[in-house]
C-alpha cells in the first residue's frame, strides 16, 4: 500500500497522477501533526494486507476534515474511497477484511471497528464510489459540516439503503486520550438536526433510523 503526503494546497495535483485514478482504493487522511499522522500512515500501510493509496493531507489553512475529504475524493477516481483520522490504529488486515465486507451482497459503506461506536456509526469507513458519488452530486460528504456529523449522515443513509456493513475484525481504533471529554462543532451539530427534519431531503423515512443519533 502506497502512503503519499502532501499539504492542502496540493490535492488538485492529484487528478494529474494516473495512480491515483487506477487505484482500487484510497483512503483520506487529513492532519494538523505530521509526526502522528506518518506514524499511523505507516503501520496502516503495513498492516493493510490490501493494494491502495493513503493520502495524508495536512490542513495547512485549517480548512476542517470534511473539506479536505471531499476534495481528495473529488481529485481522484478510485472504485472505494475512505476516511480515517490522524490518530488511528490499525489492526492486522484491517483493509483487506473491509473490502472483502463490502464485496458481499451489495454492500456500499463499511464501518471501522473504532473501539467505540463499535459498528453502529462509520467513524472511521470507506465506501463504494459509485454509490456515495450519487448521494450529493459529487461530494463525498455533505459539504455543510466542517468537522462533526457528516459521517452521521452517510451512516444513516447507508442503513437507510440497506447497504451499510461492519466487521469487528477490521480494526481502525481512535486514540484520543481527551476524546470523552471533547465536545462537538454546535454549529455542524445544528445543521444535522435540520437536515434531519427533512429526512436528509427526502432520503431517509424511518423514525427509528433519523433518531437514532442526537
Amino acid at each position: 500500500m502506497r502512503v503519499k503526503g502532501i499539504n492542502s494546497k496540493e490535492i488538485d495535483q492529484l487528478a494529474d497522477d494516473p495512480f491515483f485514478q487506477s487505484v482500487e482504493v484510497v483512503m483520506a487522511m487529513p492532519y494538523t501533526n505530521r509526526a502522528i499522522a506518518e506514524k499511523c500512515a505507516t503501520l496502516m500501510a503495513k498492516r493493510a494486507c490490501a493494494d491502495g493509496a493513503i493520502i495524508c493531507v495536512h490542513d495547512v489553512d485549517r480548512e476542517g476534515f470534511i473539506p479536505l475529504v471531499n476534495r481528495v475524493f473529488s481529485a481522484t477516481s478510485s472504485k472505494y474511497f475512505g476516511y480515517v483520522a490522524q490518530d488511528a490504529f490499525p489492526g492486522r488486515r484491517w483493509l483487506a477484511i473491509a473490502l472483502e465486507t463490502l464485496g458481499r451482497n451489495n454492500n456500499t459503506l463499511f464501518a471501522f471497528n473504532d473501539g467505540k461506536w463499535m459498528g453502529v456509526l462509520a467513524s472511521f469507513g470507506i465506501a463504494s464510489r459509485q454509490w456515495v458519488s450519487k448521494i450529493y452530486d459529487g461530494p463525498f460528504f455533505f459539504p455543510g459540516y466542517g468537522r462533526h456529523y457528516a459521517d452521521v449522515e452517510l451512516s444513516v443513509l447507508a442503513m437507510s439503503a440497506r447497504s451499510y456493513c461492519y466487521d469487528p475484525n477490521s480494526v481502525l481504533v481512535e486514540v484520543d486520550w481527551n476524546k470523552d471529554g471533547a465536545s462537538v462543532n454546535p454549529s455542524d451539530k445544528a445543521l444535522y438536526h435540520e437536515r434531519r427534519a427533512s429526512g436528509f431531503e427526502g432520503r431517509v423515512a424511518s423514525q427509528e433510523l433519523l433518531h437514532m443519533f442526537s
